[in-house]
């Protein structure tokens, strides 16, 4: 009868999976991603805002203004959120999507209370999935395990 083969008595390490794209791509990607999702929050807010009125001169304004505020709170939210320890990591992003989703919201014309609950809500299902993920790949002192 055949019988498997006894596995080796050598520790393994687990691999990190290779790095597909280049450092040219990463840079880039660090000025893209906070710039198109700027403008993605950007006419959003604007939408929500004109309630499918006509597209004046001051919404235009207030989308892009918006737009370009999200984008540098993104990219300060991406840029320093790493170097904190997980709970602080998680609890940043937390803050930064409750405020974004809530000032979203608030721009339908709902009560405050109502805006302010759903971005907790959001925030709090962030928080939740960001700390799991940085708890299950980093040990206390923020070092990747991978």
């Amino acid at each position: 009868m055949a019988h498997a083969a006894p596995a080796s008595r050598k520790v393994t390490r687990r691999r990190r999976t290779p790095d597909v794209f280049g450092p040219r791509t990463h840079a880039m990607a660090k000025v893209a991603v906070p710039v198109v999702l700027g403008l993605v929050y950007g006419y959003w807010a604007a939408a929500n805002r004109r309630d499918a009125g006509p597209i004046t001169g001051w919404n235009l304004l207030f989308g892009f203004l918006t737009a370009l505020v999200f984008a540098v709170l993104f990219a300060a939210v991406w840029e320093v959120a790493p170097r904190l320890r997980r709970e602080q990591h998680a609890l940043l992003w937390f803050a930064f999507t409750g405020c974004a989703i809530g000032f979203l919201y608030s721009q339908s014309g709902v009560s405050v209370l109502r805006s302010t609950g759903a971005g907790v809500v959001v925030g709090a299902g962030v928080f939740i999935t960001m700390f799991y993920r940085y708890y299950t790949h980093e040990d206390a002192a923020g070092r990747r395990l991978d």
